[in-house]
């Protein structure tokens, strides 16, 4: 509209200054009473504004192409990737759908454009200076004491009709809705906490209320982050007493972590320890099964073998039990399971099994003799 405004004004004063020239070559006349001199002046005017005259067609053809070519200009605009805006004619809005180049109607659309990044807004300082704002940052809390807090709210235009119409300063409602949400939600919390183990647990209360409260008032603004960026008591000598407390605390979690630390240094050592004590455990298992598994098969197969020849069995059960007792005494057993071949030494005897058992038996006696002789020995 302002293009066309200034477009019409050239017009008129072109046109009036055309007018102006023409009554002006009009109103000069040469009369023959005149002298040479005059006569002459009046003539070189006058042939000088119609040729002023003549130009007119051309000044008005020369602001014509200007209007065409601003009316072309007009009519296209850009955005990038971190603009968003949109259009408006005849109180209809349209969303401007993403970067790129836009087209729009000239001097009857116009076009509003924001930054669509995320903007920060201080509370209780001063961004550029990073002066504290005692007026802002001054605060009590749930137990009457005095605190200075500062905030940074982060936000984002997230729909630039309601930003541009909600209100005619969004971003001071947004302060004062975060300011009313702060001293709030400080005043629930004791100064040790909103200096020390609360400053997390405030600053994601303080963004919930923001987020809620906006719903209502309509700014097309999204909140980010809500941080704390500095708190501490109005007094020099109460902050020095809040910093050594937080110190301490610091080097508690430091002192707890070490000691996790450590654990968790010792705990894997000691269950590759226990899993090689339990593998070991489960191996001597499996073998004393296996080897329980071997007997029993043993057993049963000695057994078959009994049912089939009971005597031999015996027989041969006894003599293994007699190499164990007597291990210095050989046994062979011949082809014929009634003779047998008893050696000790360089001394053999054959006989049957009664033959043997005599002679097992005198072999007993006599080592039993022996190892009591050898008793009464050593006791004298």
């Amino acid at each position: 509209m302002l293009l066309i405004k200034i477009f019409l004004a050239i017009l008129v004063i072109t046109g009036a200054f055309f007018s102006i020239v023409k009554n002006r070559v009009a109103s000069t006349v040469v009369s023959d009473d005149m002298d040479s001199y005059e006569k002459r002046r009046r003539e070189n005017e006058a042939e000088g504004l119609k040729s002023i005259l003549k130009l007119k067609p051309i000044a008005i053809g020369a602001i014509c192409v200007l209007f065409v070519v601003a009316c072309i200009f007009g009519s296209v605009f850009f955005t990038n990737e971190q603009e968003i805006g949109f259009t408006r004619m005849f109180g209809q809005n349209t969303m401007i759908d993403g970067p790129g180049m836009h087209f729009k109607i000239p001097f009857l659309s116009e076009k509003k454009i924001y930054d669509a990044t995320t903007q920060g807004m201080p509370i209780g300082y001063y961004e550029e200076s990073d002066e504290t704002m005692e007026e802002d940052s001054l605060m009590i809390t749930s137990d009457f004491n005095f605190v200075n807090i500062d905030f940074y709210v982060e936000y984002r235009i997230t729909d630039p009709i309601e930003y541009c119409y909600g209100s005619d300063d969004p971003e001071g409602v947004l302060k004062n809705i975060a300011q009313a949400s702060i001293r709030n939600t400080v005043g629930r919390y004791d100064v040790d906490a909103v200096m020390t183990t609360g400053k997390g647990e405030i600053e994601t209360m303080v963004r919930e209320d923001i987020i809620k409260e906006l719903e209502s008032h309509n700014l097309g603004i999204t909140i980010g982050n809500v941080t704390i960026q500095d708190s501490e008591a109005p007094t020099e000598t109460v902050a020095q007493a809040f910093t050594d407390v937080s110190d301490a605390r610091t080097k508690a979690e430091e002192d707890i972590n070490a000691a996790r630390a450590y654990e968790n240094s010792k705990i894997p050592a000691a269950e590759a320890q226990a899993e090689e004590i339990k593998q070991a455990a489960n191996a001597s298992k499996t073998e004393r099964i296996n080897e329980a598994k071997e007997e029993v098969a043993r057993f049963e197969a000695l057994f078959k073998e009994y049912q089939n020849n009971p005597g031999t069995v015996k027989m041969r059960l006894y003599y293994e039990a007699m190499q164990e007792v007597l291990p210095n005494m050989e046994i062979i057993i011949g082809e014929d399971a009634k003779v047998i071949y008893v050696k000790d030494g360089s001394e053999s005897k054959v006989g049957t099994s009664a033959a043997v058992s005599q002679a097992t038996s005198n072999e007993t006696k006599s080592t039993s003799e022996n190892s009591t002789d050898t008793s009464k020995s050593a006791t004298e």
